[in-house]
């Protein structure tokens, strides 16, 4: 526990004291070969995350090759270069190690953690499988099998359901409607050849931001860096952001089941990571979501699962989201909440204790060495400077009552719905109310 709010404790002093005009002698970048590096040193612990940050996410996909990065980057859990077949798997969990593979909307998560004394052990399979997958027709038949099995396992559970089904209705005809992780019918039709020209076009450091924290000297990484990564193809690549989704109106899609409950999720679209409305919904968000919580679980026993989410992405979005056995009355509280905070201004103070509230609450679940780098990767994409991020706090303490209410009117409208459950149970006049 102690050692959890240290390294809390060490990112608010990073993030806060940069914003106070301190600098930031924890963190450093360089580029080699037009790859993009950032370290930040944290010693409070012998634990080191690196994540390389493959851009694009969505927009690398067409509907035919939807999760083709993901594909390819757990074949080569199956063989490299240097590491055949189950060496791979076997040196990995020798050395005590993890490697993830996260594909998301903007990026895919390509990274480890491990400890410092194992460091230059675990980068070799690291960038071994980043670099020289061996690509094996039988080997990746079977990984095209298991991620196929997993996505037909997804229909039988209802929360993975919603949730892709949600982002597909609320980006029909945009990038973020594409699934990074595949459906079954395009990871069915992605050829070997096409995994190899994905792996032989696009493995390139333009397209690669990599970021590493944790007890590990900046000058140590680069020379890993350019012994391995670096001597990829540099490419063309440049990340900016997708294009604007249009306003498609209010819809609902309804997925009949006969389940103990009933599932609800609507998206709506919002502001860019770079307008300033994004922290103001952000914390919009998080005061809506506080609200249901307290009228919907609390004081009414309707769920025991109910949020309003905020998605964060380089084009942000927001919704709903309840799982419950009476939807219609969970409806109408909810757009009763939803006015009320479109109407009504905030107590000032009120407002001040939830923002110090939601910045303890967002650094406590995201206090890891990975949470640290995504949350620097994530100032560096969407802002252009890993920098950036030292300007967070004092965003979100720059929210006052009347932005949450301005941002509640500008975009809570026009929900996207998915239900999940009994039909006969749902009023469509209330999904129209929204």
């Amino acid at each position: 526990m102690i050692a959890r709010f240290a390294l809390t404790g060490l990112l608010l002093a990073i993030v806060s004291g940069v914003s106070s005009g301190q600098a930031d002698t924890a963190t450093t970048s360089f580029d080699v070969n037009g790859l993009k590096v950032i370290v930040r040193r944290n010693t409070a612990n012998d634990v080191v995350a690196a994540r390389a940050y493959l851009l694009g996410g969505t927009q690398q996909l067409t509907p035919a090759i939807q999760g083709i990065e993901a594909f390819l980057l757990r074949a080569s859990e199956r063989g490299t270069k240097n590491y055949p077949r189950e060496a791979v798997r076997q040196q990995t969990a020798r050395l005590g190690s993890t490697i993830i593979v996260q594909p998301a909307d903007d990026w895919t998560v390509f990274g480890f953690t491990t400890t410092q004394a194992v460091f230059d052990s675990t980068w070799a399979i690291f960038a071994d499988r980043l670099m020289a997958p061996t690509l094996d027709s039988a080997e990746v038949e079977l990984v095209r099998g298991r991620m196929i099995s997993d996505i037909r396992g997804e229909e039988n559970s209802p929360d993975p359901l919603v949730d892709r089904l949600a982002d597909s209705l609320a980006y029909v005809g945009h990038v973020y409607g594409f699934t990074p992780t595949g459906t079954e019918s395009s990871l069915a039709s992605i050829t070997l050849d096409e995994l190899r020209r994905y792996q032989t076009t696009q493995m390139i450091t333009s397209r690669i931001l990599l970021v590493v924290v944790g007890n590990i000297e900046r000058n140590h990484v680069e020379q890993l860096v350019q012994a391995t990564l670096a001597r990829l193809p540099r490419g063309t690549y440049s990340w900016s952001p997708p294009h604007a989704p249009q306003n498609l109106g209010r819809a609902l899609v309804i997925r009949e089941a006969s389940l103990p409950t009933n599932y609800i999720r609507g998206y709506y679209a919002g502001p860019t990571a770079r307008e300033p409305d994004y922290q103001a919904l952000r914390i919009a968000a998080a005061v809506l979501s506080g609200r249901f919580f307290t009228e919907i679980r609390s004081r009414r026993n309707l769920s025991y699962e109910v949020d309003a989410p905020f998605v964060e992405r380089a084009i942000a979005s927001g919704g709903v989201y309840v799982t419950t056995v009476d939807p219609n009355t969970t409806l109408q509280l909810m757009r009763a909440e939803i006015d009320r905070l479109q109407r009504e201004l905030i107590d000032p103070r009120g407002l001040g204790r939830l923002v110090q509230q939601f910045i303890t609450d967002y650094f406590l679940k995201n206090e890891t060495n990975g949470d640290q780098a995504t949350f620097l990767a994530r100032a560096q994409i969407y802002q252009g400077d890993y920098r950036a991020g030292s300007h967070f706090l004092e965003e979100l303490r720059r929210v006052r009552p009347e932005d949450v209410r301005r941002v509640a009117r500008e975009y809570m409208h026009d929900f996207r719905f998915v239900y999940l459950g009994r039909s006969d149970q749902l009023s469509r006049a209330l999904i129209d109310q929204f």
